[in-house]
């Protein structure tokens, strides 16, 4: 009978209650750890829905290293891995990577949603019409003039912001780690240059 009907468990951070062996993803559990342990040092999320195992109140005190943010700004402004700085983060124009090829960082975490489009139209909107201000003052052009010359600059700023403004949402993102991003333990540091000599593998033959 136990097996047919299976066996109900409360889930202490869910809704309701769920069967064992259900991923605890079905019942809110995935979203509830991260606000209840923002500071969780776990290897990834995903386990944790897919196994259902709610860790302990006490491993949400364990310190996690401060993240640099103005790096971390920097190398997304770059369209780069936040985290190791040398990955990329988009396979295309504004397709962020689910994870970085060189150190493994999940990126599929990020929320950047409409922010980097109004960022941009923020930075390119000063930029653009400061200058055009500064070229009637100067000059007095006709008004064709102002639309042949700042409607393709407009595009074309906007086109290489975007993806620039996004990346550095990214990687603010990754430095605060909001939203999943401070689940996974940061990539190893890498090695200076030049690499530390290593000692010589002793030969098998006698």
């Amino acid at each position: 009978m136990a097996s047919s009907l299976g066996v109900l468990c409360p889930v202490p951070f869910g809704r309701g209650v769920r069967r064992v062996g259900q991923p605890a993803a079905h019942f809110g559990v995935a979203p509830l750890l991260t606000s209840a342990y923002p500071r969780l040092h776990v290897t990834s999320m995903t386990q944790i829905e897919n196994s259902g195992t709610v860790p302990r109140a006490e491993d949400a005190m364990l310190p996690l290293p401060r993240r640099d943010v103005w790096l971390s700004l920097w190398r997304g402004f770059k369209q780069c891995c936040p985290a190791c700085g040398k990955g990329r983060i988009y396979g295309k124009y504004l397709k962020v990577n689910a994870a970085c090829n060189v150190c493994g960082q999940e990126l599929h975490h990020h929320r950047a949603d409409d922010a980097p489009p109004y960022f941009t139209m923020l930075v390119v909107g000063h930029l653009v019409i400061g200058m055009l201000l500064s070229v009637e003052m100067h000059y007095h052009p006709e008004i064709w003039v102002h639309a042949v010359l700042w409607a393709p600059i407009t595009i074309v700023l906007s086109l290489l912001m975007l993806p620039r403004i996004k990346g550095a949402l990214i990687g603010l993102q990754w430095a605060m780690r909001m939203h999943g991003f401070g689940s996974a333990p940061d990539p190893a540091a890498p090695e200076t240059w030049p690499p530390a000599s290593r000692p010589a593998a002793r030969s098998t033959h006698a």
